[in-house]
């Protein structure tokens, strides 16, 4: 081929090859993936791109407009009959952004030398790219030998004659990578060593991870080290109306994709999740708690008027105790309780009643029982003192029963009865209960009145008092409540007395105590009396009763003592005269009366052997006992002595 049919040649590849690159770029020549950053791309430059050629003659640009009246900007070189190519493109100063590691794409198509003739010493099927970082984007003249070469590029798949008769280019499409780059920007070459290529387009990026949103966290634009086997940790924000529950975390990968997602946040309360954002609950609608679940209609009796509500309204007359949750209704106090009844005796007074029929729509309900003592004048009564007692208690109750205790006869009580629950004290409105009358047994014993303090020890105190005017039967004991003045509302103890007075011990020194007395007869209890108030002695009055005590003892006991010596004596002389003196003379008397009458014998009469006519007892005894053997029989001691003797006590 002379040197006409070789311009010839060249003429038609670059008139064909625009048509071809046309139908290229109309399969997407321009698509860019989420995670490139484009620095450069020839497809979308609007006007001329203005690289670089050296020598002049070597690399020529060629610009097309396609369908759509955009320029399609085109390098290409064919200098294949000459040997020791070298020509050179360079890009203009392209900044790094961010990056430290970039991406080169390039899109070329390469003719087959073995399908042009003549060429096979001077044809080459590659060419290699350069790069050159810069801090300055102007002034830098071309110099090949500071240029870095990144690699030599081959084609995949090459054309021939027959490719262009049948107007098919294939295309080839090779990506680089280029870093670190620590300057500012670079600038990117082509060397040509007699190739004969066309380079359809250049794209240069680099691959970030973009910004995402992921479990309701945002994570930013994020640049992947240089070293691909290491991971960029990337701390998440949570969206508009969020808030973390576990500390959000994605991981960057080399390739800008994120990897391993850690934590999260939830929608905050007010607000729920719709396609990956946090929107407010509308009206009507409430969310109480924050994470990531539905806006929930409004509990009954309860309302909301406003966006984002964490609570509903309860209605007028409606209420929340502040342990319910906001899921809970709205409720109301309980009605009034029904029916109720008592039982009396003469000790303990039993209230009954029938739960309110409505009871506000709560599980709480509890009873609380108010007594009030009133005159002849049911319209003026007040409320009852301390003297009375409830089992279990007054208030709190669960049951609908109570048990009263300690009432005062001859008196006129009115209890109220209350339910209640647990917004019953929320409500500005009247009370709710049912009352009833009972008028106490007129049989009942009446009130003790005035109680005394004999004496007080440390841990004692004597009291005594007046058996009432009119106890209504024979006083069979009285019962004694006392505790301490401190600790009226805690707990009390009792003791009882058959007696009108009673001495208490088990007490503290230098305490307050308060005493309620009151008697029980065979009709029952009387009422508590009033409290009296004594207090108990210190150190000092408890040695000062002591020696009183002692000296009571020590004289008692000196009296006892002479008088039993004076009594002994006594005894002991007169007795034992009158014995021996009277004895002798009328022993033989009265012995011989005894045997002449011994033998008479009455049927149901006792004989009787009196032992004034023996001079010694013993044998009086004897005489008396004569069925008993004699050894058995002894005088145990002298019992007494009179007139006429002793008197002595006899053992089998």
């Amino acid at each position: 081929m002379d040197s006409s049919e070789m311009k010839g040649f060249l003429w038609k590849f670059n008139l064909f090859f625009p048509l071809v690159l046309l139908l290229v770029c109309l399969g997407g020549c321009s698509h860019v993936s989420s995670n490139q950053v484009v620095l450069l791309d020839t497809t979308t430059a609007i006007g001329e791109l203005g690289w670089k050629t050296y020598p002049l003659n070597g690399w020529d640009a060629i610009t097309e407009m396609d369908e759509y009246n955009r320029p399609i900007h085109t390098y290409q070189v064919c200098n294949v009959m000459e040997p020791n190519q070298n020509n050179w493109l360079r890009t203009n100063w392209i900044s790094r952004d961010a990056a430290q590691k970039i991406y080169v794409e390039m899109k070329f198509t390469l003719r087959d030398c073995n399908s042009i003739p003549w060429v096979l010493g001077t044809c080459k099927e590659t060419f290699n790219l350069y790069y050159l970082e810069s801090d300055e984007s102007h002034g830098i003249k071309f110099k090949p030998n500071q240029y870095s070469k990144i690699d030599t590029i081959a084609a995949d798949e090459s054309f021939t004659q027959m490719d262009l008769g049948d107007r098919i280019l294939k295309l080839n499409t090779e990506i680089r990578e280029v870093g670190p780059i620590n300057r500012k920007g670079f600038f990117l070459a082509f060397q040509d060593i007699g190739a004969c290529i066309a380079l359809v387009s250049v794209r240069v990026y680099y691959k970030k991870c973009p910004f995402t949103v992921r479990n309701l966290a945002m994570f930013p634009d994020t640049i992947p080290r240089v070293d691909s086997s290491s991971l960029v940790e990337v701390r998440g924000s949570c969206v508009k109306s969020a808030e973390e529950r576990d500390t959000p975390k994605l991981y960057c990968g080399a390739d800008g994709d994120w990897l391993v997602p850690l934590g999260r946040c939830i929608c905050s309360v007010g607000y729920e999740e719709v396609d990956g954002s946090c929107h407010a609950c509308r009206s009507g609608f409430y969310k109480a708690f924050a994470g990531n679940i539905k806006c929930s209609k409004c509990p009954p009796h309860s309302q909301t008027f406003v966006e984002a509500t964490s609570v509903c309204q309860c209605e007028k007359g409606y209420f929340r105790a502040d342990k319910d949750p906001p899921t809970m209704a709205c409720t109301r106090p309980p009605s009034a309780p029904r029916n109720a009844i008592f039982n009396i005796n003469e000790t303990a007074l039993m209230l009954e009643w029938t739960p309110p029929s409505d009871t506000g729509g709560r599980k709480d309900l509890t009873y609380s029982v108010i007594c009030k003592k009133c005159g002849t004048d049911t319209s003026r009564c007040e409320i009852c003192g301390g003297g009375i007692r409830f089992v279990p208690r007054h208030s709190g109750l669960i049951n609908s029963s109570v048990t009263v205790l300690d009432f005062v006869s001859h008196a006129n009580y009115t209890f109220e009865i209350e339910a209640m629950n647990g917004v019953s004290e929320l409500s500005f409105s009247p009370k709710q209960f049912t009352a009833i009358t009972i008028i106490t047994d007129q049989n009942a014993p009446s009130l003790i009145g005035m109680v005394r303090k004999d004496w007080a020890s440390q841990n004692s105190i004597a009291l005594s008092w007046q058996e009432p005017a009119f106890p209504n039967g024979v006083i069979l004991d009285y019962e004694i409540k006392y505790y301490e003045k401190e600790n009226e509302q805690l707990s009390y103890s009792s003791t009882r007395s058959k007696a009108p007075s009673v001495i208490v011990t088990g007490l503290k020194p230098a305490t307050k105590y308060i005493f309620h007395i009151r008697l029980r007869t065979g009709t029952g209890y009387s009422g508590y009396s009033q409290k009296f108030e004594f207090e108990t002695g210190d150190e000092t009055s408890d040695i000062a009763a002591e020696q009183g005590q002692i000296l009571v003892i020590a004289t008692a006991a000196v009296g006892g003592f002479t008088l039993l010596v004076i009594l002994t004596l006594f005894f002991l002389i007169t007795g034992r005269c009158q014995w021996y003196i009277k004895a002798k003379m009328k022993s033989e008397e009265k012995r011989r009366n005894n045997l002449q009458n011994g033998n008479l014998r009455f049927p149901g009469t006792k004989t009787y052997i009196d032992p004034d006519t023996y001079e010694d007892p013993s044998l009086a005894v004897h005489e008396f006992a004569k069925e008993i053997e004699p050894t058995r029989i002894r005088i145990e001691r002298v019992i007494g002595a009179g007139e006429f003797g002793e008197v002595c006590s006899g053992r089998l």
